[in-house]
């Protein structure tokens, strides 16, 4: 199940991606209908349209899709850290911080031995 919802997402994300492509597949693989359906300049075939303006169209819809999407795509969120008001105005002792308490020392079981003859710094012969 996990596997076909990745699958389905992907799928989307590529179509979203992909769309003016999509768009001009769908014109190369139905040219002709198109030309016949949607075709403005059909009585004068001497322009060669085959419905490249109703694939402009397409393509300008597209892109203004695209544009309504914000930039970014992220939000800018300011966070602001605000002391309290008693805090402030009460006596040096409240803000007096509390001293570090650190546990025992536990020995790790870990052992470094540096190789001098493989790892060290070049060296200039003269």
């Amino acid at each position: 199940m996990a596997r076909t919802l990745a699958y389905l997402l992907t799928t989307l994300i590529l179509f979203q991606t992909f769309s003016r492509e999509l768009v001009v597949l769908d014109y190369q693989l139905h040219k002709e209908r198109i030309t016949e359906l949607f075709c403005v300049n059909k009585d004068k075939p001497k322009l060669q349209c085959n419905g490249k303006c109703h694939l402009a169209k397409k393509l300008r819809k597209a892109n203004s899709s695209d544009s309504k999407t914000p930039a970014g795509g992220f939000a800018k969120v300011k966070y602001d850290a605000v002391m309290p008001v008693r805090a402030v105005l009460t006596a040096p002792t409240a803000l007096r911080v509390a001293p570090a308490r650190f546990g025992r020392a536990i020995s790790a079981p870990y052992c470094f031995t540096p190789v001098h003859s493989i790892f060290h710094p070049p060296s200039f012969q003269a």
